[in-house]
């Protein structure tokens, strides 16, 4: 799991059992029934807390449960009794193919020098190959394989996939990675980095994205996940195969890349209504 994922795990286990100390004289956790999980679920219920929250909370105690269980630290597992509450669909946000156009057609600033072309390409880098943000912060300069036209992505759970990668972006990566070396005696490995000659993080790729997508775009969602759907809506939209997205985003399963398929329902339904003389 990512250190997101564990960090909020940890959070969500630790709120439980605050709640049982303060609510009830338990003296073990094999006490805990199903009716003091309910209670906690639903007083987080009225403190406004999201269906999508819930989930992962539920999920946090049924494995926690299922831990104990294996190592016989309780003998009755009571989350079997506790129904997970459905979260409402999210489909995915995603820009429109002009807008992308906009992007490097003058629409937003990018800095001088250095910072610029770095600005430039982490919004390239989103949009043309799909890869997370975790994913574009630890890719290095070896990653890049000119000649067989692809980079390697390490993604979740350190599972590795190739992403193909156009001429246009080889020669724009390869003239960075000279600038680089010109600007900096001893370059990190990593392919991107900062105008101080240190690796990418984070937060300034998330501020880098948002920046440059409020000039082309007023969705309320400007995150680097934003071009990450954006690549894969686009790519089905012009006739990529399921598979094949599913492969290059590097979804564990097809379900995952299913959630796509949405969108292009949504237009389709949106020609026949313009279309159809009976729509």
């Amino acid at each position: 799991m990512s250190d997101h994922t564990f960090l909020a795990y940890q959070n969500d286990l630790t709120s439980f059992f605050t709640f049982l100390e303060s609510q009830y004289e338990l003296t073990g956790i094999g006490e805990v029934k199903h009716t003091h999980i309910r209670s906690w679920l639903a007083g987080l219920k009225e403190a406004q807390c999201s269906e999508r929250t819930l989930q992962r909370k539920i999920s946090a105690v049924k494995s926690l449960y299922k831990y104990l269980l294996r190592t016989g630290a309780v003998t009755v597992n009571p989350t079997r009794l506790v129904l997970t509450p459905k979260a409402p669909a999210r489909l995915p946000v995603f820009l429109e193919e002009q807008q992308t156009e906009l992007i490097g057609g003058g629409a937003t600033a990018f800095a001088e020098g250095f910072e610029g072309v770095t600005e430039y390409l982490i919004l390239e880098l989103l949009y043309q190959t799909g890869m997370r943000r975790a994913e574009l912060v630890q890719l290095k300069e070896a990653d890049v394989e000119y000649s067989r036209q692809q980079i390697r992505v390490l993604g979740k759970r350190n599972k590795e996939r190739m992403v193909p990668a156009g001429d246009a972006l080889l020669a724009e990566l390869k003239a960075y990675t000279e600038l680089k070396r010109k600007n900096f005696n001893q370059a990190e490995p990593f392919l991107l980095c900062l105008k101080t000659g240190k690796r990418l993080y984070a937060q300034y790729v998330y501020r880098v994205v948002q920046k440059h997508l409020k000039g082309v775009t007023t969705l309320t969602k400007k995150s680097p996940h934003v071009l990450r759907h954006t690549f894969a809506t686009h790519m089905l939209n012009n006739g990529a195969e399921l598979n094949a997205i599913k492969e290059m985003l590097g979804h564990s399963s097809l379900a995952a890349t299913q959630v796509y398929t949405h969108n292009n329902i949504e237009r389709l339904k949106e020609v026949y209504r313009k279309a159809h003389p009976k729509s």
